[in-house]
C-alpha cells in the first residue's frame, strides 16, 4: 500500500482544524512576542538586496583600453619615434582618458562616488574646494602630458 502525502485534516488532540487554523488557542501557548516598550525603540535597516560591485566583464575592457593607451603613450615618450611619435602619443593620451572616462562612468552607475564627493542621489552639494582641487589635479596631469608631446617635435 502506498502512502500519500497530504493535508491534515485533524488537530492534534484530535479535533477538526477550520481552513484557517485552530478555533482556540490551544493550552500552554503564550504571548512571547515584543512587548509595547520594545516596539518603540528605533529599527535597524538591513539590506537584502546584494552589493552592487563591478564584475569582471565591467571592468576588463577599461583595464584593456588603458593599459594599451598608456603604452602607446609611454612608448613614443620614450623612445622618440621620429615624427609621428607625436601623433601616436596623443592617440594614446586620448585612449587612455576615454577608458578612464568609460571607468569613472561604470564605477558612478555602480554607486562609487570620488573621495570627498556626496553620494549620488543623497541631494547633498559638494564642497567646491575639493571641486576645485580635482579640476587643479587633472589641468595640471593634461598641461604637462600635452607640453612632453610637443617637445617631441
Amino acid at each position: 500500500m502506498a502512502m500519500e502525502a497530504g493535508p491534515r485534516d485533524t488537530a492534534h488532540g484530535g479535533g477538526e482544524l477550520t481552513p484557517d487554523g485552530p478555533d482556540g488557542v490551544p493550552d500552554g501557548v503564550i504571548d512571547d512576542g515584543p512587548g509595547p516598550e520594545q516596539m518603540a525603540v528605533a529599527e535597524v535597516e538591513v539590506e537584502l538586496r546584494p552589493q552592487r560591485r563591478l564584475r569582471i566583464w565591467q571592468l576588463a575592457p577599461i583595464v584593456i583600453l588603458a593599459a594599451a593607451g598608456s603604452l602607446m603613450f609611454a612608448f613614443p615618450l620614450a623612445f622618440e619615434f621620429g615624427d609621428g611619435g607625436a601623433v601616436v602619443a596623443m592617440l594614446g593620451l586620448l585612449i587612455s582618458c576615454c577608458a578612464a572616462g568609460w571607468g569613472m562612468m561604470a564605477a558612478r552607475r555602480v554607486g562609487h562616488t570620488w573621495p570627498g564627493l556626496p553620494e549620488r542621489g543623497s541631494g547633498g552639494r559638494p564642497d567646491w574646494r575639493i571641486v576645485c582641487a580635482y579640476a587643479l589635479v587633472f589641468l595640471a596631469v593634461a598641461v604637462l602630458a600635452v607640453w612632453r608631446v610637443a617637445r617631441l617635435r
